[in-house]
C-alpha cells in the first residue's frame, strides 16, 4: 500500500518538479475535492431536475409522506388503564394545611378504611373529606358502573383558594388582618386491585 500513488493533476506535477511544496499541496487537494464530488450520486440531480412542475413536486412529497406511515402501526397498544373517578370540593372554608394532613392519612387508602379513619378522627378537615370521599363513590356507582364500596382513593390534592381578608380592632387603634383561607379539595378514585 506505501508504494502505491495517489493519481495528480499536470498542475500538481509540474509544481513538484519546480520544487514548491506549498503548490503541490494546494493542487492535491483540489484534485481530491473534485474527484469527492464526482463520486457523490447524481441520481438526487436528475430527480430535482424532473421535478420542476407542481404535479412533480407533490408526487415526490407524497413518496416521502408514505414510508412514515407504514410504520406508525407498529407500536404496541398499552393496557387499558383503570377507570379513575374524580369528584372535587371548592372553597372549602379550611386552611390548606390542616386540610393536608388528613389527605396524607387518607391518600392510598381502601374506602372503607379511610371512612373508617375519617368517621373517628378528631381533625375538622376530616368531615370535609369524608363527605367528599362518599360523592366520588357515588360518581363511581352511578356515572361509571363500579361499585362504590370496593375502590381505592388513588390520589387526593389540596390547593390552596382565595383568601378571605378580614381585620380585627386591636388596642390603641391599631388593626391586625385575619387571613380566613380557603382550600380546593380533589379527589380520584380506582377500582381496588385484588
Amino acid at each position: 500500500m506505501a508504494d502505491e500513488k495517489k493519481p495528480t493533476t499536470k498542475k500538481a506535477d509540474a509544481a513538484k518538479a519546480a520544487g514548491d511544496k506549498a503548490e503541490a499541496k494546494k493542487a492535491a487537494r483540489k484534485s481530491d475535492a473534485k474527484k469527492a464530488s464526482a463520486k457523490k450520486d447524481p441520481a438526487p440531480k436528475k430527480a430535482e431536475k424532473k421535478a420542476t412542475g407542481k404535479k412533480a413536486s407533490k408526487k415526490t412529497a407524497k413518496a416521502k409522506k408514505a414510508p412514515a406511515k407504514k410504520a406508525a402501526p407498529k407500536a404496541r397498544k398499552a393496557p387499558a388503564a383503570p377507570p379513575v373517578v374524580r369528584a372535587s370540593a371548592r372553597y372549602v372554608r379550611i386552611a390548606p394545611r390542616k386540610a393536608r394532613l388528613i389527605a396524607d392519612q387518607v391518600r392510598g387508602l381502601h374506602i372503607e378504611k379511610a371512612r373508617a379513619l375519617l368517621q373517628f378522627s378528631p381533625r375538622g378537615a376530616a368531615e370535609d373529606i369524608h363527605k367528599l370521599i362518599d360523592s366520588a363513590a357515588a360518581n363511581a356507582e352511578n356515572n361509571h358502573d363500579l361499585i362504590g364500596d370496593e375502590m381505592t382513593v388513588a390520589s387526593i390534592t389540596v390547593d390552596e383558594g382565595p383568601t378571605l381578608k378580614r381585620y380585627r380592632p386591636r388596642a390603641q387603634g391599631r388593626a391586625t388582618p385575619i387571613h380566613k383561607r380557603t382550600s380546593h379539595i380533589a379527589v380520584a378514585l380506582t377500582p381496588a386491585e385484588d
